[in-house]
């Protein structure tokens, strides 16, 4: 009987399993149930298989479970049955046998019933759970359907936008190409306006103007500064600025009113990102004027601070300052200058140039030799007059000239000049110029010109001698030779005309201007700023008259005028670099500086003209200088 009950057990275990249908698509394996194409929904419709799966897996071990119970049960009815047998033939009592049988036989019966009834509940979960299954995996065939055809036509749609995107790259490439060779020749236009403007400017005589904005400085962006009430704006707040290297742009505001955007239109305007060699490459091309026989000057104008000093001569240190050429990127424009001129000196014939430098300053309107020295050698400041000859140039008798042989020696005559500078601090700057500083280089260019006697071999006979007896020491004209001169030093003498062509560049640091209330300036300073505007006052009186051509120029209501005569309303090349703040709080100073450029931009002073006469010994030069030294 045992044997009998587990056999039946077995097969229905067995049978119920070979029964129970596989989910998914029938004959393939469940690994194969995760779609490829990576969309979500058959993602989670797999993972609801899976569960199915898990609960019936769970259902049927639970009816083997029952199963199992159920056979074993049996097994202990045939136990009874047999043990009750047995006892049959022992003397025992037959009602408790029959009791207990009952008893066990109701208790078997109960618990079979139950089984009976999970195991039809369970079957019917089974029916159920494989109809949902049904359902859900045909409405997952539908949604798959529907999402092949979603991505069927995205993916159409994606390769109409690429073919769309190669056309739009392609139109692109030739837009940009075009950009390009637009760019090109506007730069080739851009450059060929310059230079024509530059050859209008050289026919006019107009004064070249240059602006550069430095950055902003620490002493801008002080703590506890005040706010403008009308839009909140910092008087730190950057307001000037370069809009491209031709055109400054200044904002506006004054309370109540709307912000007003100005433009300024220079040659140049230098942007505070760039640096001191930008500024100097596009001053060189006046030095090689220079040697070309141009006068040439190099002018810094701007409010105090605004770094006129800095673009001269580079950063300043409170004391023992030295000049380096080498790897010093923030040099300013005048050892730039010296370097350059040597430069090109060095690449003509030697000993066919001498130079010579003077340095001076203008303080309270008097002129003052920062190269003049006293009984014992010790340079110091000495005050000069200005004289007007009789070609109407100005001159500064006994001023020093000395003489220089390279860019170092030239430096050091400047570092002494500049020793004896007079500064002072005030509240915009604390080593403030409270002078104009005007450094001037002459060259003197030997040149030799036939007269049509003789050949170049008989000129090189006698050239020294000629040299120096061309001209006297003590009189402007050239002496004449002697009737007691052999024939052949006179005719020496006779074809060959030394001529000098000096010529000069002078490069002027002038003193800021500067609002008293601003500076906080009193007593002897405050009369230094007096002075310091009057003369920046008459600057601008005299560009006015230049400009208006009129009959007469108040070059002597300044001294700092009447020493820059020959430049300003000369023949000089003429550069004006100004220098302003970008800083809300130097508004005013700055719009005053801009409109000073401005109007300087309009000054017609004619052609400038080639110093081809013979240059002219100073007879004060003669009395101080120490001679001249061949370079």
């Amino acid at each position: 009987i045992q044997k009998a009950w587990l056999g039946v057990v077995c097969r229905r275990v067995s049978g119920r399993r070979r029964c129970l249908p596989a989910f998914g698509q029938p004959g393939l394996p469940r690994g194969r149930m995760r779609p490829r194409s990576g969309i979500s929904l058959s993602f989670l419709s797999e993972q609801r298989i899976r569960q199915l799966e898990q609960t019936l897996r769970a259902k049927e071990e639970r009816i083997t479970v029952l199963e199992t119970e159920n056979a074993l049960l049996h097994l202990k009815l045939a136990e009874s049955q047999s043990m009750t047998e047995k006892s049959s033939t022992k003397e025992l009592p037959r009602s408790y046998v029959n009791c207990k049988l009952r008893c066990f036989c109701g208790s078997a019966r109960s618990t079979v019933i139950q089984l009976y009834g999970a195991i039809q509940t369970l079957k019917q979960d089974m029916k159920n759970l494989r109809l949902s299954a049904l359902a859900f995996l045909k409405d997952l065939q539908h949604q798959s359907k529907n999402s092949l055809y979603h991505i069927l036509a995205t993916v159409q749609r994606l390769q109409l936008h690429n073919e769309v995107m190669q056309t739009f790259q392609i139109k692109a490439l030739e837009l940009e190409q075009s950009l390009v060779d637009v760019s090109e020749r506007y730069q080739k236009e851009k450059q060929k306006r310059k230079i024509l403007h530059n050859s209008l400017m050289e026919l006019r005589g107009n004064i070249r103007v240059h602006c550069r904005i430095r950055p902003l400085l620490p002493p801008d962006t002080a703590p506890g500064e005040l706010v403008l009430e009308d839009r909140h704006r910092s008087l730190s707040e950057k307001v000037v600025c370069a809009a491209d290297d031709e055109t400054v742009l200044v904002k506006c505001s004054r309370p109540g009113h709307a912000v007003i955007n100005k433009t300024f239109q220079f040659e140049r305007v230098y942007s505070a990102a760039e640096t001191q060699e930008t500024v100097f490459a596009d001053v060189s091309p006046l030095l090689t004027s220079l040697l070309d026989g141009y006068n040439v000057c190099i002018m810094a104008y701007g409010q105090t601070g605004s770094g006129k000093t800095y673009t001269m001569l580079g950063p300043q240190p409170e004391d023992n300052f030295v000049f380096l050429l080498e790897d010093e990127p923030e040099l300013g424009i005048i050892p730039r200058a010296a370097e350059e001129v040597f430069r090109l000196i060095s690449e003509k014939p030697p000993g066919s140039h001498w130079v010579e430098v003077s340095v001076v300053e203008v303080y309270n309107n008097d002129v003052f030799d920062l190269l003049a020295k006293d009984n014992c050698g010790t340079t110091t400041g000495v005050k000069r007059d200005i004289v007007t000859n009789k070609e109407g140039k100005s001159n500064v008798p006994l001023l020093m000239y000395e003489p220089v042989e390279d860019a170092l020696e030239f430096l050091e005559l400047v570092q002494k000049g500049l020793q004896l500078r007079v500064k002072h601090p005030t509240l915009v700057h604390a080593h403030s110029s409270r002078s104009h500083l005007v450094v001037t280089l002459t060259i003197t260019t030997k040149a030799v010109v036939e007269d049509g006697f003789g050949d170049c071999s008989s000129q090189k006979l006698n050239k020294e001698h000629s040299f120096n007896s061309s001209y006297s020491v003590n009189d402007d004209k050239p002496t004449c030779p002697s009737r007691s001169s052999s024939p052949a030093q006179f005719l020496t003498e006779s074809t060959e005309k030394h001529k000098q062509i000096r010529t000069k560049l002078q490069l002027v640091d002038l003193a800021g201007s500067e609002c008293v209330g601003m500076s906080g300036v009193t007593g002897a300073v405050l009369r230094e700023t007096s002075f310091i505007n009057r003369s920046l006052a008459a600057l601008a009186d005299v560009l006015g008259a230049i400009s208006e051509h009129r009959l007469h120029v108040p070059y002597r209501n300044s001294k700092l005028t009447h020493l820059l005569q020959d430049s300003i309303g000369g023949d000089a090349k003429l550069l004006l670099l100004l220098c302003v703040s970008p800083s809300q709080k130097y508004i005013a100073e700055s719009l005053q500086t801009l409109g000073f450029g401005t109007r300087a931009r309009q000054v017609q002073r004619g052609q400038a003209k080639k110093r081809n006469q013979p240059g002219l010994s100073n007879p004060n030069k003669k009395q101080v200088s120490c001679g001249l030294k061949h370079y």
